[in-house]
């Protein structure tokens, strides 16, 4: 089986839970494909290819691959692509040979993973191509689907995005409702510093909290809704103390004008909340 590992993901557990889901495993009549073990005989075997009806840039193969492999150990798998890569619609993207009912019952599962990954790194890659600017970074956000996050943020890595906090552990972001608890950008900040966090990201909506928050110590300063000339204008008053990063009304019209006032990073929702799947498809043949 191709290696897949990635930091705080459990790639065997993810493959066990989904399967589970699926087949009911725990409620009354459960724990069994009704209609495969109906339908097709138990010696039955298929071969199977997996291709893309989209151009996409493609996530998630190694995952799909080891659904098949969970029902059938002795599966015969070919990825023929490299998670990464784009490829025109009409690829295949992976071939397959075992026992007919494993490939059916882990059909789905499979297929879903591979298209809601490679529909947000195809998204990541649009986003890129549309910004089309090496020296900004396109980063992801927090708006992920809950279980699917170190996923849904390789995915992003796929499509030539990077990951902001992969969650509340690993940075300090001071949002408008801490401002409020706290009562100052500049206090919120000192809290965070006192407490020994040593990255912390303050979120700014006006030019007149900049200067504060830097003076606190904010390690970055995330520049919210802010149009071009006063991104421009937020960047002059930072000059370079620290990374700055752009966010909020950023999609593929505006996402160019943004990157191009300077700012070190721009965030996007919507690449993880609302990719569409691609459009992928799996077709046997009896052997």
């Amino acid at each position: 089986m191709t290696h897949f590992d990635l930091p705080g993901f459990d790639l065997d557990r993810f493959v066990r839970e989904t399967l589970a889901e699926d087949l009911g495993e725990g409620l009354p009549g459960g724990g069994r494909d009704v209609t495969s073990e109906s339908v097709i005989p138990a010696e039955a075997r298929f071969s199977g290819v997996m291709d893309t009806r989209d151009a996409i840039r493609v996530a998630g193969l190694t995952v799909a691959e080891a659904f098949f492999r969970a029902l059938d150990p002795e599966m015969t798998v070919e990825i023929l692509v490299e998670d990464g890569a784009s490829v025109p619609a009409g690829t295949d993207l992976m071939r397959l040979e075992g026992n007919a009912r494993a490939m059916l019952t882990a059909e789905r599962s499979a297929l879903n993973t591979v298209q809601h990954l490679s529909g947000i790194a195809t998204m990541v890659a649009q986003y890129v191509a549309a910004m089309d600017n090496p020296d900004c970074t396109l980063l992801d956000t927090r708006k992920t689907i809950p279980g699917l996050r170190h996923l849904e943020k390789y995915a992003v890595r796929m499509g030539g995005g990077a990951n902001h906090r992969m969650g509340l552990w690993d940075a300090a972001m001071i949002k408008d409702n801490h401002v409020l608890v706290a009562g100052s950008v500049g206090e919120a900040v000192r809290r965070a510093v006192d407490a020994g966090v040593k990255d912390i990201i303050c979120e700014v909506d006006r030019i007149d909290q900049i200067e504060p928050a830097l003076a606190a110590g904010a390690t970055r300063l995330l520049l919210d809704n802010m149009e071009p000339d006063t991104l421009r204008e937020a960047l002059a008053l930072v000059a370079g103390r620290v990374p700055t990063e752009a966010s909020g009304g950023i999609n593929l019209d505006t996402i160019k004008a943004k990157a191009a006032t300077g700012v070190d990073y721009v965030s996007v929702g919507r690449l993880t909340q609302s990719a569409p799947a691609a459009d992928i498809g799996l077709d046997f043949t009896p052997l």
